[in-house]
C-alpha cells in the first residue's frame, strides 16, 4: 500500500474542521472507506469527494448517519440508472 495515495483522517479532521469520531462514523456505515496502518486511519484519495458529499449533507443539511446511508444509496441508483440510460442510447443509435 502507497501512502502517497492517502489522507491521514487527522489532516483531515484539520482542513474541514471536523471530528475523528464523524470520520470514524462514516466509516462503520460503510458511506466511506478506511484503511488502518499502524493504529492511524488513512481515507484513499479517491474517496475525498464522497467525504466531502457526506460532510455537507451531515453539516449544513442537518442529515444524520441513518440519512445520508439513504441519500448515498438513491445516488448511487441514480447514477446506475443514468450508465444504463446512456448504453441503452448508444445502443439505440447502432439501429438508426
Amino acid at each position: 500500500m502507497n501512502l502517497e495515495d492517502f489522507i491521514l483522517t487527522d489532516e483531515i479532521c484539520t482542513h474541514y474542521r471536523v471530528e475523528e469520531t464523524f470520520i470514524l462514523a462514516l466509516h462503520e456505515h460503510d458511506l466511506i472507506h478506511l484503511a488502518v496502518v499502524e493504529r492511524k486511519y488513512y481515507l484513499p484519495i479517491e474517496q475525498i469527494g464522497e467525504f466531502e458529499k457526506m460532510r455537507r449533507l451531515h453539516y449544513e443539511m442537518n442529515i444524520n448517519l441513518e440519512g445520508l446511508e439513504v441519500v448515498k444509496n438513491l445516488l448511487d441508483k441514480v447514477n446506475r440508472l443514468n450508465q444504463e440510460k446512456l448504453r441503452l442510447e448508444n445502443r439505440l443509435r447502432l439501429y438508426e
